[in-house]
């Protein structure tokens, strides 16, 4: 996800920072970003030279020293405590101006701002995978976030060609609170016996989904979409409705967690 953030803002002509502290981790961004450039190229979507340009732009570090910017997006780990870490350590050294994004897909920017100094500049983020691809960005306004900072980052999804949507902080925001179920039932589906995993997702896609259920966690990560619904469990004290499926808590447990790891509901070895 970070990567593929990374590579829109370069694209949109943006001097770009990709952080992250393990080095193989970011040797196969440096990879990947080649590569879905020059799947541009080949496509005769950005010239040999604009592929050039822009990876020019996306500056590779380890250090966290180095991260300093206008505006920081983090997409790491669902965990409030950890965000708010990170957060407060880049304002160290950063401008008392610099907004801090979360690209968090369903915890509380309220509950991240309340351990930030200047709270009024965080702000959510939320881009969908894969990022360089997905051209919708939830904008989401904490209790503190200001006005202008929601607007501006509103403003930025524009100019980097994505389609920017507004609105409140809530469990799940807009995305992941309706389509929790599109997950949810499907599992439920496939532990009550009454369909197998590729028959939900043949049967989905056949209704014009790009993806079934199954297909699509397998991308997201299985940790990642366990995550979320855990997250929604909990803010909606724990509503049926939002109970997250053995059958994945499961997969998780035992590493399977889709694409990433080279088996989830499918294989991919």
């Amino acid at each position: 996800m970070g990567s593929g953030i990374a590579q829109v803002a370069a694209q949109s002509g943006y001097q770009t920072i990709l952080f992250d502290v393990n080095t193989a981790v970011l040797e196969k961004a440096v990879q990947g970003i080649q590569k879905n450039l020059q799947f541009l190229v080949d496509k005769q979507k950005i010239s040999a030279e604009e592929k050039v340009m822009i990876f020019s732009r996306i500056s590779f570090v380890s250090n966290i020293k180095e991260c300093i910017a206008d505006l920081i997006i983090e997409a790491i780990v669902e965990k409030i405590s950890v965000k708010v870490e990170v957060f407060n350590q880049l304002a160290e050294f950063n401008n008392a101006t610099t907004v801090f994004a979360s690209n968090t897909s369903s915890l509380s920017i309220s509950a991240i701002q309340k351990e930030i100094k200047n709270p009024g500049r965080v702000v959510g983020m939320h881009f969908f995978n894969p990022a360089h691809v997905m051209k919708l960005v939830e904008v989401i306004k904490g209790d503190q976030t200001e006005e202008n900072i929601a607007e501006l980052i509103y403003a930025l999804c524009k100019k980097m060609g994505k389609t920017p949507v507004m609105c409140k902080d809530a469990p799940g925001f807009i995305v992941n609170r309706v389509a929790r179920h599109y997950y949810l039932e499907a599992m439920k589906l496939v532990e009550s016996g009454i369909a197998g995993i590729e028959d939900v997702d043949a049967i989905m896609e056949s209704a014009g989904f790009k993806m079934g259920p199954f297909k699509l966690m397998d991308l997201i990560g299985m940790d990642v979409n366990l995550a979320v619904s855990t997250s929604l469990y909990e803010a909606f004290n724990k509503e049926e409705r939002f109970k997250p499926s053995q059958l994945q808590i499961d997969k998780v447990a035992a590493g399977d967690l889709g694409k990433k790891t080279g088996k989830g509901f499918y294989s991919y070895l």
